[in-house]
């Protein structure tokens, strides 16, 4: 991986850097916090939501010193591939910037639109070969990428310790910004969409015996809370499959990145004693 610029931060250091993806056939771009020390340390991926980049999460949401303190390192991928050739959409909630962490089966997205596929196969394998990892790790993540994060933990559960969210796109196929982007990824058959769906995930018990818990912050003042993020079906699904699963509505927070700057330090911590315990 070639590093683009490197910053001190709370005693640790922050790059980011750029590889060319055998997965997604372009260059991708993360950011990687090491907390000071020889290592090894365990892993925190985040993955971010509609329109980021890797850079949002990194300057916006103040998750470092927390890091620092509990020694961990914590990865922010880009939410999409990029670049020219790759294939795009006027709006927001759909082509570059909103890869949703799906492979895609339909043309024009299929050649390059394999979110998944990169996160959980060529992330965490660069990542531990170039950062001294304790080859272990959890997953977080906002709004699109609360999606991504809760269901790449239950996709892939030998991958991850633990998982988290904040505001998660809860149920995409019940969702316009889901339906609207499954169908161009995947296509109109629905019965393919199920397994990117966490709410189904958790009802059809993908998670009994795998997270004791899972946490999930969502603000009541959030404008996509009813018609787009529906944690209730998270809720529904863990109650009618038994699994722990921990809403916490915080009053008054809406969906931006002061709402995640305000209780990422609690998501580290409940990571850190998972990966540490």
């Amino acid at each position: 991986m070639e590093t683009l610029k490197t910053h001190a931060v709370h005693g640790g250091t922050l790059r980011y850097l750029k590889h060319d993806s055998a997965v997604t056939g372009t260059s991708m771009t993360l950011s990687v916090f090491v907390p000071t020390g020889t290592g090894p340390f365990p892993v925190l991926i985040w993955l971010s939501g509609l329109t980021c980049t890797e850079d949002n999460f990194t300057t916006k949401a103040g998750a470092y010193a927390a890091a620092a303190a509990h020694g961990l390192i914590v990865v922010a991928p880009d939410t999409s591939p990029r670049g020219e050739g790759v294939a795009d959409d006027p709006a927001y909630d759909l082509g570059q910037g909103a890869g949703f962490y799906v492979d895609a089966t339909q043309k024009p997205w299929a050649s390059h639109f394999r979110m998944e596929s990169y996160v959980t196969d060529e992330l965490i394998a660069l990542v531990d070969a170039e950062f001294p990892t304790t080859r272990t790790r959890s997953i977080s993540g906002h709004s699109m990428g609360g999606h991504g994060a809760l269901t790449l933990a239950l996709n892939h559960p030998e991958l991850f310790q633990s998982v988290s969210a904040f505001a998660p796109i809860s149920s995409p196929t019940r969702c316009p910004w889901g339906e609207k982007a499954l169908t161009a990824y995947l296509g109109a058959d629905r019965a393919g969409w199920a397994r990117h769906d966490a709410a189904r995930l958790i009802e059809a018990g993908a998670a009994h015996g795998v997270y004791d818990d899972i946490l999930v912050d969502q603000g009541d003042a959030d404008p996509f809370l009813t018609d787009q993020l529906k944690p209730d079906l998270l809720v529904a699904a863990a109650r009618a499959s038994g699994q722990k699963l921990t809403l916490r509505m915080q009053p008054g927070y809406d969906h931006s990145y002061f709402f995640m700057a305000s209780f990422i330090a609690d998501h580290v911590a409940f990571h850190a004693r998972r990966l540490k315990g």
